[in-house]
Order: C-alpha cells, then sequence, then structure tokens
C-alpha cells in the first residue's frame, strides 16, 4: 500500500514536470518537443529551450507596425489567430540543412495597385523578418548544430474582382545560411547586407523573388478613413516603378544631365584614355550620361569580339561578352567613381560581334548592362558574384529587356 503511494506521488510529481515543461515552451513561443517527430530536431528543441525561450521572448517584446504573432498556422485572420495556441520557434530541415524555423501572422495589408509583390516582400522583410532575425541570430551563431534560419510570414494583399475588393493573405519566406545570416544582422553597410540577403532565398506564395534594400519606399500609412475591415490594417504604400529604384531621385532635366556631363567630362577623359586598351571604347559614341528608367547613368559604348565558339542564341551571345568582357571592366571603371553621388550607376553598351565579324553582317547583337552603384561597390568588393549583379541590374539585347542566366545562357 505504501509502495504504491509512492508510485502514484511519484507519476504525480513526473506529470506535473511535463507539464510545467509544456507550459514552458507555450508561454515562450516555442512548440514542444512532443510535437516535433524527427529524433534529431526534437532532442536540439530540447537542448535549446532556454535559448529559443529567450528569443521568443525577445520577439513578444519587439514593437512591429502592426499586431504580429508566432503562429505554426499561416493565413488565420485576427480574430481567429488570437484564439489559437501562439508559438512557432522550432528546428526543421531545409535544403539539406538543419534551421532554425520561425513563422507567424503580421496583420497588415497592402494594396496591390500601390505595391507591386516585390516591394510588399521588402516591406514585410524590414518591417517582421528583420527584427526577427536580429533576434535570434545572435543567440545560435556559434551553435554546431544550426546551419541557418527559415522565417515564414503571412500578410494581406487589397485588391479588386469584378469591382469588389478583396483581401486576401500571401505568404513571405526568407531562408538565409548561417554565415549570411551573421553578415546580414551584424553589419550596417547596405552592401554587406544586401549580399548576405542575396545568397539566400525567398519566396512570395511560393515563387522565387528578390528583395532589394536599397529601394526607397514612403512611410506606411493608413487611409484616412480607416480600414473597413478593424482586424487587419489597411497599409497603402507609393511606388513609382516595379522594379527596385535608384537609391536617391536625381535631377533628370536635360539641363542637369549636360551640367554633370559637364562636371564629370575630366573623370570620363581619364577613363577612356587609361582603360581604352581592355575597355575598346567606339569612338563614334563617346561616354556620355543617360537618364533610364529614373536614374542617371554614365553610358559606356564598346565593341565586344567574341570568337567563332561563341557563335549561338543571343542569350549565349550576352553571356559571354559579360563573363570574358564586361565583368573585367566593372572594377576598373567603379574605381574612378568612389565618391560619386551625384549620379546612379554605369551602363555598359557594346556591340558584340562573333568570330571578327564588325556587327555590319553576320552574328552580332547590341547588349547593354544597366548597374546602379550599390550593386557595383558590391561586386566591386567580391561581396555579389557576377550573376547577382546581372539580377540587379536591366539587361537589353537590341533594346528588348531580357533575364539572363548566365550557366544556362552559355550552355545554348
Amino acid at each position: 500500500m505504501t509502495n504504491h503511494k509512492m508510485l502514484n506521488h511519484k507519476n504525480w510529481i513526473l506529470c506535473l514536470g511535463l507539464t510545467l515543461l509544456t507550459a514552458g515552451f507555450s508561454r515562450a513561443q516555442v512548440v514542444s518537443p512532443s510535437q516535433i517527430k524527427d529524433a534529431h530536431l526534437r532532442s536540439l528543441q530540447l537542448q535549446y529551450n532556454s535559448e529559443l525561450s529567450a528569443v521568443g521572448r525577445e520577439i513578444l517584446a519587439a514593437k512591429f507596425d502592426y499586431p504580429f504573432y508566432l503562429s505554426l498556422a499561416l493565413d488565420l485572420d485576427q480574430a481567429r489567430q488570437q484564439r489559437v495556441v501562439q508559438r512557432s520557434l522550432r528546428f526543421e530541415e531545409f535544403n539539406e540543412r538543419t534551421v532554425l524555423a520561425i513563422s507567424g501572422n503580421y496583420f497588415a495589408a497592402y494594396s496591390e495597385d500601390k505595391l507591386n509583390g516585390e516591394s510588399r516582400a521588402r516591406d514585410s522583410f524590414l518591417s517582421v523578418v528583420l527584427p526577427i532575425l536580429k533576434a535570434a541570430v545572435p543567440r545560435f551563431q556559434s551553435s554546431p548544430d544550426v546551419q541557418g534560419y527559415a522565417v515564414e510570414i503571412s500578410h494581406h494583399v487589397l485588391g479588386s474582382a469584378m469591382k469588389v475588393a478583396v483581401e486576401q493573405p500571401e505568404n513571405l519566406m526568407v531562408f538565409l545560411p548561417q554565415a549570411d545570416a551573421v553578415r546580414l544582422v551584424a553589419s550596417s553597410d547596405v552592401n554587406i547586407q544586401q549580399s548576405a540577403l542575396l545568397n539566400g532565398q525567398a519566396f512570395l506564395n511560393g515563387e522565387p523573388i528578390s528583395i532589394w534594400l536599397n529601394t526607397e519606399i514612403p512611410h506606411s500609412m493608413r487611409p484616412p478613413d480607416g480600414p473597413a475591415n478593424p482586424s487587419v490594417v489597411r497599409d497603402v504604400v507609393r511606388l513609382p516603378s516595379s522594379d527596385p529604384p535608384t537609391q536617391r531621385a536625381h535631377d533628370t532635366s536635360v539641363q542637369a544631365v549636360e551640367t554633370l556631363q559637364i562636371s564629370r567630362q575630366q573623370t570620363v577623359t581619364r577613363v577612356v584614355k587609361d582603360l581604352d586598351s581592355q575597355a575598346h571604347f567606339v569612338a563614334y559614341a563617346p561616354p556620355g550620361f543617360v537618364v533610364f528608367r529614373q536614374g542617371i547613368y554614365l553610358e559606356l559604348s564598346l565593341h565586344t569580339n567574341l570568337p567563332s565558339s561563341a557563335a549561338g542564341s543571343r542569350y549565349k551571345i550576352a553571356a559571354i561578352a559579360f563573363d570574358e568582357h564586361i565583368a573585367h571592366l566593372v572594377r576598373p571603371v567603379v574605381a574612378y567613381f568612389e565618391d560619386a553621388a551625384d549620379f546612379d550607376g554605369i551602363s555598359f553598351s557594346t556591340t558584340v560581334s562573333v568570330g571578327g565579324n564588325t556587327g555590319m553582317e553576320g552574328s552580332s547583337e547590341a547588349v547593354e548592362f544597366f548597374f546602379p552603384f550599390s550593386l557595383l561597390r558590391c561586386y566591386q568588393k567580391y561581396d555579389c558574384t557576377g550573376q547577382q549583379l546581372i539580377d540587379g541590374g536591366t539587361v537589353l539585347v537590341n533594346g528588348e529587356r531580357v533575364s539572363l542566366d548566365l550557366q544556362t545562357a552559355e550552355g545554348f
């Protein structure tokens, strides 16, 4: 009888301990280990309970523009979100890496007419994902068990269908390897942050997307008459273009561009004199400043001659022209404009001839590369790859904008 009572007492203590442990995970917004099926991940969940709890507390204490809830379930309305268990910090496997995964619902909504997908992703990244990473990365950056971070949040998008207002969820997922996450949160240099971000992956509703930190977006604001649905805030943001605009607005009037040409002419002349042997500047089109997509670029007109083996599609020719010619000019040219704050970037405009043709006949293409200074300097410092430079810039082939995957194109 005594032994039976002692056994019941021990079982009661054990159950109490498990209950308290589970409650501890709940309060700290941490997923209970019992919910994790994989034995290794479940072990990590127990091992790093205190660190996870500290991250959870810091996220709860953060000031977000609009309500944010940690949650395993996404796409919830706010009323339902307040009724479900609000915890999501856990370990998962992503891209064959063990990552700290954090998910939640952010109750801001973006006007589809005012803000495109990339800009919605940027706004939610800066408002929610980055503060989460700043809370999590410092506590796990030295852990050999954590190879990266995966943050997924749901926000809302306001649009219309058949002239009826429609509101629907949209999910942003950002993955960063450990080293790049550390670089991102530790640096205040936007070029280093951008480079780190480009080394990760971002998806909007499952589709790959790029997030550009240099985009100047006005501060989000509510409409004067307030939201129609009080559970979700309407976020109205104005954006002038569908792609990353320049970092600062410059006067693009004819007079302003002419003044810029005069003030920079001495440097431009020196660039031509010093680099002509490798750049192959064309005499009939001296370097000059042009306005392109609301920015001012120094256009350098070149000639690129490729061997007959480069013949193929226009994409292949453009890719090889970049790898064999343009890429080798980026760092020497940018070095002349370390202090450039009066224009937005460099345009490398080249006529590409294949097999010795001069461009009057045979295989030749007109290829233009427009690169903003933020990415040029990132590439200059070896923080960005050539592909990242291409992805962040604008490429025109025979006057038409194209997407250019260097490895794929050169295989054609």
